[in-house]
């Protein structure tokens, strides 16, 4: 970590001399495109400038830290007491992302992995930065209040209503948590490398506290990464990760990781690809479909060390399996329709429950969680209508367009039609009834086949 003293002696706040005991420390992020810790520096050391003053920020671009304040110096950061007892640090943020309203925003096409570098580079420096405060002032990264962001501070009536800095990974797709943060300021001042940034992966019991909406952002960057990889949708990884763990909160998933419902044992444990240490297991109780009706029996299921780890092995379970000579789940990889691709895992044997498929579906279509695939591009442009396009206007000349809960006559109506006119589509898909795919209306409203439309 690279420190460098640039106290803000013109500020008021460092003029005013109040002094605190230091009893914990808040994370803070700036909350606006802005990478340089130096724009704040010049605007900040100014007589005029009375709005706020913090202890240090994190350079976005070097992840150098510009101390500020005096650590002990009462600071103008958390908007509350948190003022009176805590040492406030803030992040700086990628240029690359414009915000849209209060803590959303949105990342510049291509930008993804240049936003993510900057919010680890400040991540790294924040453990270091932390881990030595906590040195210094005899604190307990892991005690009760003590490393706090500020969004924290807020739930605890101890600083204004903001969101930060939980809103920025969140955003990015990014699986940093508070409770991650701290275990990883505490293992950097044992000598771990904490800030290395080679974080330890999600918990599964980081996500208890959160909603569903918010589990959902943060497991599905994770999902379509693994897409990528394994060619296996993530929406449809996604539905059942939600129906099998109940959003990351469900014991087996709190307790070990294992956030598909993964038993020790399955189809005989030969598949390729696994990456289960091959010991560890959970042994709970669970329902099970007997064939004619529910019954309760006491299984083992595998033990991950992250949800990352479990992600990988349901995937490679999925590729992997076969039943005799024949692979279990035969056109998987590569399946671009969500119904499709969940009929072939209750074909194989992957769920006893009877009606596993519609519960995906309607989970899918629930969430709209399609936007987490990776989208496939048609070899040829299709008169311009293809994701490369996104987003792009077209005329519907007919009265009666079903809008569809997915891309395909497979999937649901909404019972809704678009009617005559001009309609903005934003995502396109490949599916059944429609040669040119089927375009994802900007209003939210469902999906249109393409062949009836024309661009405009």
């Amino acid at each position: 970590m690279k420190l460098v003293e640039s106290i803000l002696t013109r500020n008021p706040c460092y003029t005013a001399g109040r002094k605190i005991t230091v009893k914990g420390l808040m994370l803070h992020s700036v909350g606006c495109p802005q990478p340089r810790a130096s724009a704040f520096l010049n605007s900040w050391n100014r007589e005029s400038y009375t709005r706020a003053c913090v202890h240090g920020f994190i350079d976005a671009n070097d992840g150098t830290v510009y101390q500020t304040l005096p650590w002990d110096h009462r600071g103008w950061h958390g908007g509350g007491s948190s003022n009176n007892t805590h040492i406030g640090v803030e992040m700086c943020e990628p240029s690359c992302i414009t915000y849209t309203g209060g803590a959303n925003f949105k990342v510049a096409a291509g930008k993804l992995d240049e936003a993510r570098a900057c919010a680890m580079r400040t991540y790294q420096a924040a453990v270091e930065l932390f881990a030595m405060l906590c040195k210094k002032f005899e604190l307990d990264p892991m005690g009760d209040g003590v490393i706090l962001s500020h969004a924290e501070g807020h739930k605890r009536g101890i600083a204004s209503n903001h969101g930060d800095p939980e809103h920025l990974w969140r955003g990015l797709g990014m699986a940093y948590t508070m409770n991650g943060f701290r275990r990883d300021v505490k293992k950097a001042m044992t000598g771990g490398d904490g800030g290395s940034g080679a974080v330890a992966g999600l918990q599964a019991r980081d996500l208890e506290d959160m909603a569903e909406a918010d589990v959902i952002a943060k497991v599905g960057a994770l999902l379509t990464a693994d897409q990528k990889k394994s060619g296996i949708l993530a929406s449809v990884s996604m539905a059942q990760f939600i129906l099998e763990s109940g959003y990351g909160k469900s014991e087996l998933a709190v307790n070990a990781n294992n956030v598909f419902g993964m038993k020790e044992s399955l189809s005989g444990n030969t598949w390729g690809g696994s990456v289960w240490d091959g010991s560890s297991v959970y042994t709970k109780m669970t329902s099970e479909w007997d064939g004619e009706k529910y019954v309760t029996v006491t299984a083992d299921f595998r033990k991950y060390p992250d949800v990352e780890t479990s992600i990988a092995d349901h995937s490679a379970y999925l590729l992997g399996a076969v039943n005799g000579k024949k692979k279990r789940y035969e056109g998987l990889k590569g399946c671009t329709d969500y119904r499709k691709a969940v009929e072939i895992i209750k074909a194989g044997g992957y769920a006893t429950s009877p009606d596993y498929v519609e519960k995906l579906c309607d989970i899918i279509e629930k969430w709209g969680l399609t936007k987490w695939d990776v989208p496939s591009m048609p070899a040829e442009d299709k008169k311009g209508m293809t994701n490369a396009n996104c987003p792009f206007l077209v005329k519907v000349s007919i009265p009666d367009l079903n809008i569809r809960k997915g891309a395909g006559t497979n999937t649901g109506k909404t019972g809704r039609y678009t009617g005559v006119g001009v309609f903005t589509v934003v995502e396109v898909r490949q599916g059944k009834g429609s040669e040119k795919g089927w375009g994802r209306l900007k209003s939210g409203a469902g999906w249109i086949a393409l062949d009836y439309c024309e661009r405009v």
